[in-house]
């Protein structure tokens, strides 16, 4: 106690200004300190590899194809917009995202998934075959609700016009899925292939398989696959099959209802309603208790409108395709808190958010390891949210 008593001495014998000095001093170089720290704790992606902006299918005759170029909508738009920012231009997002040449696009980020992808992926196409038709969109049923859309203007932020991303084409038809191996070590991409090879002739070719060369973690799979949609919506599911797949038409029905006058809506599957049930409760004590911690840490840490939907780590989210360029180009979560950042880039950016029931199951083999993973994503959501919060991360 006795060199705090001399420091409390020193400090009445110090004039006020000096005091100040050093506070303000002190507040200071902290402030510099914690931005450097930041920058250096903050994940910032790598850039994808050139054989993995590549696919494989099954061509008709059975074989499995050389690797094709993926089409990228957003390395377009990233061209477009370094050209408006070298001009000086106000360049608005959603007219760089080329028509869709699908109504429906799935990504699936499979790390390790030879034994649950080929039952998930039955059940996924056996929906968007009987609900959309083939892939080709021959005989489809809803995506014929999607009327024909017509060129329209916008205001943008600087006053001027510029035309949104809809044109006079005919609504897109059909499906296709993109599996995502993500630097699988076992037979994921063999599998993929192989239920692709056993569909009718004119579904095999809607399925797409990427490999990643090195793991990058299930959200940095799920972001690469959603740069190479072509579907008017896309929507991501986890190759377990835990979530109802049919319930995709609830999660379409929602994102169309809230969609605003750019097209722009995001539909999050929920299992908030699950607390509680049979599934929920019968998880261990460590589990839950994690689960609730997290819930809280979402409040607290996160804007008012993410920190409103219930459950945003399920593995089910749909997008419109004017909604991707306001998320995709600014992800940095590679890892399991990815989803909280698809939801605080949609809420800054004014996108309408629909949190949906979904029907839901437990299935054996998860990757999760609760007690680690829990404060992994503890970590990333602190880091993510000071990233974004003190500029770090940031829009250009």
């Amino acid at each position: 106690m006795e060199p705090l008593s001399k420091l409390f001495e020193l400090c009445q014998r110090m004039p006020p200004a000096l005091i100040l000095l050093l506070v303000v001093a002190t507040i200071f170089f902290g402030s510099i300190l914690f931005y450097v720290a930041l920058f250096i704790v903050a994940p910032i992606p790598r850039k994808p590899l050139s054989s993995e902006k590549t696919f494989r299918s099954i061509l008709s005759n059975g074989r499995i194809s050389d690797a094709e170029q993926l089409p990228c909508w957003q390395d377009k738009y990233n061209t477009r917009q370094e050209e408006a920012l070298r001009n000086a231009i106000n360049c608005d997002k959603g007219s760089g995202v080329e028509d869709p040449e699908v109504f429906i696009s799935l990504v699936v980020p499979a790390y390790n998934e030879e034994e649950r992808l080929d039952v998930m992926l039955t059940e996924a196409v056996d929906y968007l075959r009987s609900v959309y038709g083939n892939a080709n969109g021959k005989s489809s049923q809803a995506n014929g609700s999607l009327e024909r859309t017509t060129n329209r203007k916008k205001k943008v932020s600087n006053g001027g016009v510029s035309p949104s991303n809809t044109s006079t084409a005919p609504a897109a038809t059909g499906w296709e899925v993109l599996v995502v191996s993500d630097g699988s070590t076992d037979k994921t991409i063999e599998t993929a292939l192989r239920f692709a090879r056993n569909l009718d002739a004119e579904s095999t070719p809607a399925i797409r398989v990427v490999a990643l060369q090195e793991n990058r973690g299930k959200g940095g799979a799920v972001t690469h696959g959603m740069r190479h949609v072509r579907g008017q919506y896309a929507i991501f599911a986890d190759a377990d099959g835990a979530s109802r797949f049919e319930d995709l038409g609830k999660l379409l029905k929602a994102c169309k209802t809230i969609e605003d006058e750019d097209g722009r809506g995001v539909a999050v599957g929920s299992r908030a309603h699950l607390v509680g049930s049979e599934a929920v409760v019968k998880r261990s004590f460590l589990r839950n208790l994690l689960m609730h911690s997290f819930h809280l840490l979402l409040r607290l840490l996160t804007p008012p409108a993410t920190a409103a939907i219930r459950d945003t780590q399920c593995g089910f989210k749909l997008f419109s395709r004017p909604s991707l360029p306001y998320i995709v180009p600014y992800m940095h979560s590679e890892g399991w808190i990815f989803d909280v950042e698809m939801l605080m880039l949609a809420e800054s950016a004014g996108i309408p958010v629909a949190e949906v029931p979904i029907g839901w199951k437990e299935v054996k083999g998860s990757k999760l390891n609760v007690l680690w993973d829990s404060l992994g994503m503890a970590w990333g959501l602190a880091v993510l949210r000071a990233a974004w919060g003190v500029g770090v991360y940031r829009r250009y």
